[in-house]
């Protein structure tokens, strides 16, 4: 996927301003930035959700994980899954509902579940989506340590067999060391940093690189003082 010459402005703001970037297919790209940052417009382009200058190239079919689960509360969590399936795929739901500790579950309405079974199965349901790129607006923000922990190796998990290419917002520069193979830091619409992450997926959730302090310095503008 590659993006030229997008630029997205409100009025006189500058939003989002990327000459050019190719999110390389096949891996995971976290994008980090404070409030403001360009983050979620960035996510809308690559969606075709907004209008604006220049040009990507390369998308396909998109499937979107939001923050909140979004789940059709009128559809038990067997019937959210079936939703955005063909018919002759359906068989893939009950494996699915096991790799998300939901076996046994299919037939509960989402007013049953908790706040981290919904988001357990509104990551199952972008992951079965017939997608090429998965976009996720900080799907693991709002929730507690130990959930988040099991979330993002959740994550990681459904990711590895397609490694399909993914790109995440998120202000947490750990779930971006844990979970992605790529950061960028966005201020003010322009991408300040551009930091290969080592190693294979999933990383320890309890050890620090140092590719997490660099990623600390360029939010918080030391890298550039």
């Amino acid at each position: 996927m590659i993006l030229r010459s997008v630029k997205k402005t409100y009025g006189e703001k500058v939003a989002l301003d990327i000459p050019q970037l190719e999110i390389e297919p096949d891996k995971i790209t976290a994008v980090l930035g404070e409030s403001g940052a360009g983050k979620t417009t960035l996510l809308n382009v690559i969606a075709g959700a907004l209008p604006f200058e220049g040009s990507v190239e390369g998308v396909g079919k998109v499937s979107y994980l939001f923050q909140s689960p979004t789940l059709l509360p009128n559809l038990t969590v067997e019937g959210n899954l079936r939703f955005v399936l063909p018919k002759e795929e359906w068989e893939k739901i009950p494996s699915m509902l096991e790799k998300i500790g939901l076996a046994g579950r299919g037939s509960s309405r989402p007013r049953e579940l908790s706040g981290g079974e919904k988001q357990r199965v509104a990551i199952a349901r972008a992951f079965l989506y017939p997608h090429d790129v998965l976009l996720m607006d900080e799907p693991f923000s709002s929730l507690d340590l130990s959930l988040k922990k099991s979330l993002l190796s959740l994550t990681a998990e459904l990711w590895r067999p397609r490694r399909e290419t993914v790109v995440f917002v998120t202000h947490d520069v750990h779930e971006a060391a844990v979970l992605a193979h790529r950061a960028l830091v966005l201020k003010e619409g322009v991408i300040l940093t551009d930091l290969p992450i080592a190693g294979e997926l999933a990383r320890d959730f309890f050890s620090r690189s140092a590719e997490e302090e660099t990623l600390v310095r360029a939010l918080t503008g030391e890298e550039f003082s």
